[in-house]
């Protein structure tokens, strides 16, 4: 198999360096380029003719958001990872990069040490997520219906409850701001019952995706915080670096939040949440898994499923990376697998929201992205 062929465009000599040392370490990638700034980048695509491209934030010339939108505009299914600080600056680009049409981001180091770890357990697996390279054990068969991906969406998992659902739980990572920013907005403007998700980012991020995705939807959409009372139509978003769970305390159901071991080499973690809303809310439950790589959420799904829960999952055509939802719905654990699209309307009519209320409007201005149809 050919290998995959990565461009670097990043002003930092340094950067575009360490980065051509480490990638290049794994046998499966290829540096076929560098360059110090978005005009060069654009020009060197049609060169070297990259399978995907790190594009950093901050360049001068031509920044990585004017590069990114221009690049969209000529190559419109070239994975890109957009190379940024972890700070709030480089959060706040990072959203703006995903609403333009970057498949994924990493976080930046200069300290060398620190480079070749984000290099190894971030930057290498998004690349062979995004170039369709995944390790197949990212992606476990754990039950012995197979499906093809084709007829995927029309099988059923088995029975499942037909009473009321109380919350909605959701997983989410590669291609999940996106994502959620496509499925809140079409949610019912009555949806009655809290929704708690699990976006794989880092502290900082998750508060800044909450209030994008407020501001874009309309809903009371906020990070979570330790104590807070799940009420009817709000949202919560895992806090970057800490568990969420729910949990039933003398005065209602709450959030708690804490530093436990990441699950799955996360932390938030799908697994954590849902294990905690089956065992808080049982049959009352609907898990949602969108797109996102690797297999975070499989067993909290097997859970849900065991306490009498619902589960739907994202179709392959609308993610980014069918890891996560494609992992459960191997399994056999989805009700429906649906396109993202069709998700939202699902969710209505399982929380009874009925056509004669009003629904919410698509918010307009919403980008398309990748797979999906609308992004931040």
């Amino acid at each position: 198999m050919a290998k995959i062929r990565v461009l670097i465009v990043d002003d930092s000599v340094v950067i575009r360096r360490l980065l051509s040392v480490y990638l290049s370490s794994d046998p499966d990638i290829e540096i076929v380029g560098t360059a110090p700034d978005g005009k060069i980048g654009l020009a060197k695509i049609s060169q070297v003719n990259p399978d995907i491209v790190i594009l950093d934030v901050e360049m001068p010339v031509m920044d990585g958001l004017e590069t990114l939108a221009a690049l969209r505009k000529i190559y419109k299914t070239l994975p890109v990872i957009m190379f940024s600080t972890l700070t709030q600056r480089g959060a706040t680009s990072t959203l703006d990069a995903l609403a333009l049409g970057a498949s994924d981001y990493a976080t930046k180091s200069t300290e060398e040490g620190t480079a070749r770890q984000h290099a190894c357990a971030e930057l290498i697996p998004k690349i062979k997520a995004l170039c369709h390279r995944e390790p197949p054990e990212t992606m476990p068969v754990v039950a012995a219906s197979r499906v093809k991906s084709d007829d995927i969406r029309t099988y059923k998992a088995g029975p499942v409850s037909s009473g009321p659902i109380d919350i909605v739980t959701i997983g989410v990572s590669t291609g999940g701001p996106s994502a959620l920013a496509a499925l809140i907005t079409g949610l019912s403007v009555n949806f009655p019952v809290p929704v708690v998700i699990v976006q794989h980012m880092p502290q900082m991020f998750t508060r800044m995706l909450a209030e994008r995705l407020a501001s874009l939807s309309g809903f009371s959409i906020k990070e979570g915080v330790a104590g807070e009372l799940l009420r009817p139509g709000e949202m919560w978003v895992a806090p970057g670096g800490l568990h969420m769970e729910v949990e039933k305390t003398f005065n209602g159901i709450r959030l708690r939040t804490h530093e436990g071991p990441p699950e799955n080499s996360c932390r938030p973690a799908v697994d954590v949440l849902f294990r905690s809303v089956a065992q808080v809310y049982g049959s009352r439950a609907l898990a949602v898994v969108l797109t996102g790589m690797g297999h975070d959420g499989l067993r909290g799904c097997e859970t849900i499923r065991e306490s009498g829960g619902r589960v739907l999952a994202q179709d392959e055509a609308t993610s980014v990376v069918w890891g996560m939802p494609g992992a459960v719905s191997r399994a056999g654990l989805a009700e429906k697998v649906l396109p993202l699209h069709e998700l939202a309307q699902e969710m209505n009519r399982l929380v009874n929201v009925g056509p004669h209320r009003t629904e919410k409007p698509i918010a307009r201005g919403l980008v398309s992205c990748a797979h999906s149809p609308a992004a931040l």
